[in-house]
């Protein structure tokens, strides 16, 4: 009896299965959504370019594709895009500030916005990326301050599939082979299980 206590044992029930599973699935798709809008290392949010003390916003609308859907760091479709920066407070706005979009990793200029003071602290750029291709690109923020420059970087990607929103789906398949594995194995051990216990019965009498 203790032995056949300790083979049910080695496999877990099916609601243990499906438990863990679930716990499973909300971990990954957790993960996957926390990674979608990760940023630079100490950012919370892709969207945010941090220049200095100041911060950025930085959306992007493809509005022929997606309507008023923005993006940050993955932009799906190629084609005319608006590229919102957008201040976050006014302290900027008595800043010259230098915008530059590029192609990577040849850093060829796809777009250029001269030094300029932004005094609504919004700038609204149109970008055609059938032009350019899909790929990577780089958005160059840069604050000029008293004959200082002080810039910062946001890469994101036109046209081209991440490889991180695919993982869960991936993932998924394998998990679902090996709970119906363990879930066959639970029927054949029950059985068997119910087996000798009849043939015990058998016996007694």
């Amino acid at each position: 009896m203790n032995n056949s206590l300790q083979s049910l044992t080695k496999y877990p029930s099916l609601s243990s299965v499906l438990a863990i599973f679930t716990i499973l699935l909300v971990s990954i798709f957790s993960v996957n959504s926390a990674n979608a809008h990760r940023g630079a290392k100490g950012e919370g949010d892709a969207c945010r370019i941090y220049v200095g003390t100041e911060v950025v916003h930085f959306s992007a609308y493809t509005p022929t594709f997606t309507k008023g859907e923005s993006y940050c760091e993955a932009i799906p479709n190629i084609g005319l895009t608006h590229i919102v920066i957008d201040y976050e407070g006014k302290k900027l706005r008595g800043s010259t500030v230098e915008f530059e979009i590029t192609k990577e990793p040849e850093g060829t200029r796809i777009f250029y916005q001269k030094p300029e003071k932004i005094k609504t602290g919004s700038m609204d750029a149109k970008v055609d990326f059938s032009q350019f291709g899909a790929g990577e690109y780089l958005t160059h923020v840069t604050i000029v301050n008293q004959g200082e420059k002080l810039d910062s970087h946001l890469p994101f990607t036109v046209g081209i599939e991440i490889d991180e929103d695919n993982i869960p789906y991936k993932l998924i398949i394998p998990i679902i082979l090996v709970i119906i594995s363990l879930i066959a194995m639970n029927i054949v051990v029950n059985k068997k299980e119910k087996e000798k216990q009849a043939s015990r019965a058998d016996d007694t009498h």
